[in-house]
């Protein structure tokens, strides 16, 4: 998949400008870089994953591409607490899938959004697992860890095909308002 495909992937999910965001488990950045291209230049993107290097290149590619975002960068576990402001809506692009216990990272992540923030989930639309993606869900097992979670009119807004385990998904749940 290219630039294009994550900008599709996700474009339903996200809204057409600004507010803060954050992007867990962010690698080299395709999908904040597709968060930039859907929100523009008003918004300010949190970029979070263990990896320094992979961070790096994220930050290289975003500023890049979307020079005049406002872009923050942190070397962190997503799944300790972590110091950022509220936000508007955050994406998990293929990194719930590492974990097989999902309910104490969902209540984390839930956390941190403002009531009626969103929560963006891609993932491959699969049950079954394998070394390299040991715990992804389809959407109708996300409904059910959403609803579980505290996540409210979960949808399931685009898929695209993959030549690895068939397909990608990318869901919107809902924090509720207060």
């Amino acid at each position: 998949m290219n630039h294009t495909d994550h900008v599709n992937l996700i474009h339903a999910a996200v809204p057409t400008s600004g507010g803060i965001w954050a992007d867990f488990g962010a690698g080299s950045g395709a999908f904040t870089l597709a968060l930039a291209g859907c929100l523009g230049t008003s918004c300010t993107i949190y970029a979070v994953d263990q990896d320094s290097s992979a961070l790096r290149q994220n930050k290289q590619a975003l500023t890049s591409h979307f020079p005049h975002i406002s872009a923050h960068y942190r070397t962190a576990d997503f799944t300790r607490p972590l110091d950022i402001p509220p936000l508007d809506g955050l994406i998990m692009a293929n990194a719930l899938h590492f974990h097989r216990d999902k309910q104490p990272i969902l209540r984390q992540l839930i956390s941190y959004l403002k009531p009626g923030g969103r929560f963006v989930v891609v993932e491959y639309n699969v049950d079954k697992g394998n070394t390299w993606v040991p715990y992804p869900f389809t959407f109708a097992s996300w409904e059910t860890i959403a609803a579980a979670a505290g996540l409210t009119q979960t949808r399931q807004l685009a898929a695209r095909p993959t030549r690895f385990l068939n397909e990608f998904y990318c869901a919107l749940s809902l924090k509720p308002a207060d």
